[in-house]
């Protein structure tokens, strides 16, 4: 099977999807050298964050200054397919990228490539053999028997995900090293800037193929990124794109060979990182605040509110109240 193998295929011979994806013998391994991550993955630029050191579907590392978060997909195997579990660890890494006061940018990539075929991929959307009525399932183990049990596996958990990257006050990059497909395809979408590998990046939206469908960034928005006729296209024929026609169509920023892909990604970071962090967050929540709605407005509200907080005149305001007197405006001009 070749990169350009159905990405939602489920592999007869795989094991249970939710189970630990590693075997035993991997793992025995793994405890007495470092584990593998990417053929990609440079070594001697990342390192593990402190308590991230049990995931299983996703690897979490910080560049060597702790400015730059990695946060991959580590299901290659099934062309970095996520359940439940992957996206619990996905939002708890991001999470965390986005409470660092040190990070600014975060790459999402997916590791590979992949032990069964060789194949590369970003990630290829939810596990399909593991869908319910309701949402992605957990495993036996996970899902309890009670309401609140019940509640939890019935979310599309992935939308979460989406909203914290849209959201999050720090520039995120997606670095697609093979397919981009369904939910995967939706991510890529909602990150700021994507780079793509000129030999395996494939994009695929298979929503229409397996009866699901993104309703919000990753077909609303998407339209906003390349045109209303494009993404009709993209999403109506489900047809497969390479990068350099994703880099035509304006889905993609920039297409590399796939040996600098990862590098460029983080020269890219280092090049934001060079820029003031407020204006880099102000810029990203206006361009959000005209497809995000009131929610868009309220969160570029909070952030001009937080400026404000900082100036003479706004500790003037605070001051004379603490002290029950007038306060003194005089000093302050109305700019125009």
């Amino acid at each position: 099977m070749s990169d350009t193998a159905d990405p939602n295929a489920a592999d007869p011979n795989s094991a249970d999807p939710n189970a630990t994806d590693r075997s035993s013998a991997e793992s025995s391994a793994a405890s007495a050298s470092p584990r593998f991550v990417s053929d990609l993955f440079d070594a001697e630029l990342w390192r593990e964050v402190d308590g991230f050191g049990d995931l299983t579907d996703i690897t979490y590392h910080h560049d060597t200054t702790g400015r730059i978060a990695r946060v991959a997909f580590d299901r290659p195997e099934v062309r970095n397919a996520f359940r439940p579990h992957t996206v619990d660890e996905l939002a708890a890494a991001l999470d965390d990228a986005r409470q660092n006061p040190r990070i600014g940018v975060v790459l999402i990539t997916g590791n590979g490539p992949s032990p069964k075929d060789g194949g590369w991929a970003f990630c290829s959307g939810g596990d399909q053999r593991i869908r319910g009525r309701d949402g992605y399932k957990y495993s036996d183990q996970e899902a309890a028997v009670t309401p609140e049990g019940r509640a939890r596996a019935g979310r599309l958990h992935i939308l979460e995900v989406q909203r914290l990257i849209r959201f999050m006050p720090k520039v995120v990059i997606a670095v697609v090293p093979g397919w981009a497909a369904g939910g995967g395809h939706s991510l890529h979408v909602v990150c700021d800037l994507t780079i793509a590998s000129r030999e395996h990046g494939l994009f695929k939206q298979t929503d229409a193929d397996v009866g699901s469908f993104d309703a919000g960034y990753g077909s609303a928005y998407f339209a906003k990124q390349v045109g209303q006729k494009f993404a009709r296209e993209v999403f109506f024929l489900a047809e497969t794109y390479d990068a350099q026609r994703a880099l035509e169509m304006g889905a993609v920023n920039r297409v590399v060979p796939h040996a600098e892909l990862e590098s460029t990604a983080v020269e890219w970071a280092r090049t934001i990182l060079g820029k003031s962090p407020t204006a880099i967050r102000m810029l990203k929540f206006a361009m959000n605040a005209t497809d995000d709605g009131m929610v868009g407005q309220q969160i570029f509200a909070g952030e001009t509110t937080r400026l404000a907080y900082g100036t003479d005149e706004a500790i003037e305001g605070r001051d004379s109240f603490l002290e029950k007197r007038e306060p003194d405006w005089a000093p302050f001009p109305w700019h125009y």
